[in-house]
């Protein structure tokens, strides 16, 4: 019954994927996608962000692979980190806004964008 709930977020190679018993999460196999990689394009600066909807939280093997990314990005001296948007509900329009577990606005997230 859980490959039903995630049927309609993902691609018919993410659901090829959790068919095959040979990497199947059992023997170690994870697999996460990351929501959005951010650039300004003539600033060369850039970000990734994981968007949660519905106050929703990371899982602990998520953060664990989001840090691994972080990590390795760091030495970018464009890269302007991993971070965690959270919306109460669906969007910035319905609800509160959460920035790295901080409440913030609609404003703040714009210049947050714009890498202000």
């Amino acid at each position: 019954m859980t490959l039903q709930r995630f049927d309609n977020h993902s691609t018919e190679f993410g659901l090829w994927l959790r068919k095959q018993s040979e990497i199947d999460s059992k023997l170690g196999y994870l697999a996460t996608n990351v929501d959005y990689c951010w650039k300004n394009y003539k600033t060369c600066e850039w970000m990734f962000i994981e968007e949660k909807r519905h106050n929703a939280e990371v899982k602990q093997w998520q953060r664990k692979m989001f840090h691994i990314i972080n990590k390795v990005c760091k030495g970018d001296k464009n890269y302007k980190g991993f971070h965690l948007l959270v919306f109460e509900n669906t969007s910035p329009e319905d609800g509160k806004i959460y920035l790295n577990n901080k409440e913030i606005t609609k404003d703040e997230l714009i210049n947050f964008l714009m890498f202000k």
